[in-house]
């Protein structure tokens, strides 16, 4: 992590899109580590940094969708992932239960592809999740 703090100072407070996050205390261990990866793919890439191609090219799939979905899935959260067409996906993470009912700590996201969707989604759910807490 240190080379993140002198390359990317901005990584430290786990951003994104610039935003500043108050997620270093929500969850518990494995909800920290996919706070942090979700933060971290989020960030711009730059073409030299390998570390950062390996996670997207880890989360940038069918198969990355399934650890988020997991991980979600731990911090008690279902995910709903629909296809309009081209157009694109939408993720809605919503509170684990037998009815999905919109509420406070339910998260969206719309993009062109699913595994960013469901990225998005997650990172929203989990920082809700911080606000309340």
């Amino acid at each position: 992590m240190a080379y993140w703090r002198e390359q990317c100072p901005e990584a430290e407070a786990l951003t994104w899109r610039g935003r500043p996050s108050s997620l270093a205390r929500v969850l518990d261990e494995r909800g920290r580590l996919l706070v942090a990866a979700l933060g971290f793919a989020g960030l711009p890439r730059p073409s030299y940094d390998l570390a950062l191609h390996a996670l997207r090219s880890w989360l940038d799939c069918w198969s990355g969708i399934g650890h988020v979905v997991v991980g979600m899935a731990r911090q008690g959260y279902d995910l709903q992932l629909t296809r309009y067409d081209e157009k694109g996906w939408r993720a809605t993470f919503y509170p684990t239960g037998m009815e999905h009912l919109i509420t406070s700590a339910t998260a969206s996201a719309w993009v062109r592809t699913p595994w960013h969707a469901t990225q998005r989604a997650a990172w929203a759910a989990l920082r809700r999740l911080s606000e309340e807490n």
